[in-house]
């Protein structure tokens, strides 16, 4: 089974139902109204030092339950206290128990960019981010095609958003670099058999735009996974489930300073 599109199409079921409920034009009515997205851009800039996505987290399909995190703001706000440059919440409600309720509660409590993190696939979805006061979205190449990716990219940057635009090849950074994206990952994690590769990253790193910045997802769970990535050319890591799983102020931290 391909992972990747059984998520996708989950989610893409999961946001028809709530559109039943809410339909698109009352989404794009309270995404205009939002106060203007952060400038996820300006905090994540490459500095001497790595940044770090800090992410609410409760479950993954790979892992199962990891934490209950019954105020996912309260542990936001100790991701800022903690030095985190931006918070990532999975809105994801099959697999990994999240909802856009929490990215709304986080977005409340903290002056950081708030990422969406979710199977993004359609306008509806991207709406509903700026809706509930996303600042960035998760697009994943593997899951579209070009001419949906390039739409739903359009379509974040005319509701002031960023797209963090994830790839896990050589051919799909190339199409996030086509976008013109200036926040690209590499996870190393292959979305679609959930199977981990620590080293893409510093195989990928030299083939993103210098003017992008480069973000290391998954396979961060030490302060020398953290060097591991810096080293290899990674402005940002995106880390979820040693966060949630230990001492978030400490952990963080320690990445910071790895």
């Amino acid at each position: 089974m391909n992972l990747l599109a059984d998520l996708t199409d989950g989610a893409v079921e999961d946001a028809a139902q709530r559109e039943l409920t809410r339909p698109l034009a009352d989404v794009e009515r309270a995404a205009l109204a939002q106060v203007p997205a952060r400038d996820a851009l300006a905090f994540l800039a490459p500095g001497e030092r790595v940044k770090v996505i800090a992410e609410v987290k409760r479950a993954s399909p790979s892992r199962g339950d990891l934490a209950g995190i019954p105020d996912p703001a309260h542990l936001a706000a100790l991701y800022e206290q903690g030095g985190a440059s931006a918070i990532s919440v999975l809105t994801e409600g099959r697999r990994f128990k999240g909802t856009l309720a929490d990215l709304e509660a986080v977005k409340a409590r903290v002056g950081l960019p708030v990422l969406r993190k979710d199977f993004i696939a359609t306008p509806y979805q991207v709406l509903e981010a700026r809706a509930s006061g996303a600042d960035l979205v998760l697009l994943i190449v593997a899951a579209l095609d070009q001419p949906v990716l390039a739409e739903l990219f359009e379509l974040i940057g005319q509701l002031g958003m960023t797209a963090l635009v994830e790839a896990h090849s050589a051919d799909e950074v190339d199409r996030a670099a086509e976008l013109g994206a200036r926040l690209i990952g590499v996870n190393a994690r292959d979305l679609t058999t959930f199977e981990m590769d620590r080293d893409l990253f510093g195989r990928l790193a030299d083939r993103i735009p210098a003017d992008a910045t480069k973000v290391a997802e998954s396979a961060v769970l030490a302060p020398a996974d953290v060097a591991h990535y810096r080293s290899a050319g990674a402005d940002a890591v995106l880390v979820g489930e040693a966060l949630v799983t230990g001492d978030p102020v400490a952990t963080l931290r320690s990445f910071l300073e790895a």
